[in-house]
């Protein structure tokens, strides 16, 4: 697999990811239009997404309104993709009159499904004939909770404390009971296949609401577990640690093992990350559509060749280390510094103000920073999703020239189509996994 050129130029009408393809359903995130380009040009089968302020990912750069509703909606339904609406924040009283306008958009736009948490927005959608999708907020772990939230959804998404025989046990009684949903077809089970795990148990932590007034079930963590900490003992000794992020999970990577995640019998695998940007998940989504079609052959060894080659592609986009979560039985890693650790840094340089179809070339407003032939960038954009490429040749006032700095007007030949105002990105390979 190669990162140089990660083309955008897949058409709407031609694209070819439609979930009945595929036997595992691949949920991407999308906090933003361009991720929601990306996701579905990676081959993703539904993106997620949410609106206003009632989801736990309300901080997400250039987060959606009710207006985008119905864009998002249809751009998925035309590439043939399924779309779900996240509704699963703490509700309050006072909120209830925008729960109310959501959920009639949501009906109105044509949204797939709400994955919500709150027994009143489960309620309001199913009188609004919406589809639901469980949380993992509920944090469902047996078969009993299954059997009783089975009468309200159609999916259930689990806790994220379960290990794959645990789910095991959990698809083979949907079947042995026969457990149906309102739809009637048999209760879904999801899991989060990669991303970002929380110390608290399946997110429900307290910790933002406690130090800052801003509940992270609201959508306002403010990440007091990713900071470094002291241990000290009742006498004020501080103790030596190994690690001071003792609340920093790693990320969950179920790729290594995605053959046993396949076996367990899920139907669906999210990844998690709205906050991350638009080239972690069109990488991420090609990458595990890749490593699905492999890991569900017979011929499991092609698959196990290709793991490092797929993990190396995985440390290029943002990540905090990765682990196996609880899946394996296994005791969790630790993150080991605050934030990214990617191989790979994307630095804002500038924007697109002009795109010459004819000639596939770019014009870009250099705004910071320097560019110079053989380095790679990245564009993002509403349309373009992604576009990552090397830059073969810099023009500046029409000569060829071996390095500018911003500000300045450049041209650069790109490999697929960009738009006017799409953003410009630096990949930076230089820096080190700590920085």
């Amino acid at each position: 697999m190669t990162t140089n050129a990660v083309v955008s130029g897949i058409t709407e009408q031609s694209s070819d990811t439609g979930s009945a393809l595929h036997p595992v359903e691949i949920v991407a995130p999308a906090g933003n239009h361009a991720m929601v380009a990306s996701a579905l040009q990676a081959g993703a089968d539904s993106i997620y997404f949410g609106v206003e302020n009632l989801n736990l990912r309300n901080q997400a750069s250039g987060a959606f309104t009710l207006q985008d509703m119905s864009y998002i909606a249809g751009k998925c339904h035309r590439f043939r993709a399924k779309v779900y609406l996240t509704l699963n924040s703490v509700i309050y009283d006072r909120d209830m009159r925008v729960v109310d306008s959501v959920l009639s958009e949501a009906q109105t736009s044509g949204i797939d499904a709400i994955i919500a948490s709150d027994p009143a927005v489960i309620q309001k959608a199913r009188q609004k004939n919406l589809n639901v999708h469980l949380s993992t907020q509920v944090s469902v772990s047996n078969l009993e909770a299954v059997q009783f939230w089975s009468q309200f959804a159609d999916v259930i998404v689990l806790a994220r404390e379960l290990d794959l025989s645990m789910i095991r046990r959990i698809v083979d009684g949907i079947q042995e009971r026969d457990i149906r949903g309102p739809s009637g077809n048999l209760v879904k089970i999801e899991v989060f296949g990669h991303g970002a795990l929380c110390i608290a148990v399946s997110g429900r932590c307290g910790m933002s609401l406690y130090s800052d007034l801003a509940s992270a079930n609201r959508g306002a963590c403010r990440q007091n577990c990713r900071r470094k900490y002291k241990v000290m003992d009742d006498r004020g000794v501080e103790l030596e640690i190994d690690n001071e992020y003792i609340m920093s999970p790693n990320d969950i990577c179920t790729l290594p093992f995605l053959n046993r995640v396949i076996e367990s019998g899920i139907s669906m695998l999210k990844i998690e990350g709205r906050n991350r940007g638009p080239d972690y998940v069109q990488n991420t989504v090609k990458i595990y559509r890749e490593a699905l079609e492999f890991a569900g052959r017979p011929e499991i060894q092609e698959f196990k060749s290709r793991i490092p080659g797929w993990m190396q592609d995985l440390e290029q986009v943002y990540h905090r280390g990765f682990s196996s979560g609880y899946y394996l039985g296994e005791r969790q890693g630790w993150a080991g510094s605050d934030g990214n650790q990617s191989t790979v840094r994307k630095v804002f340089v500038g924007q697109v103000s002009n795109f010459y179809s004819r000639l596939s070339v770019a014009e870009i407003e250099l705004k910071t920073g320097s560019l110079e032939p053989g380095q790679e960038v990245a564009f993002f954009g509403k349309t373009t999703g992604a576009l990552r490429q090397e830059i073969r040749e810099i023009q500046l006032d029409r000569s060829s020239v071996s390095k500018v700095s911003g500000p300045a007007t450049i041209t650069v030949q790109v490999e697929g189509r960009v738009r006017r105002g799409d953003q410009v990105y630096l990949m930076d390979r230089t820096v080190s996994s700590e920085a």
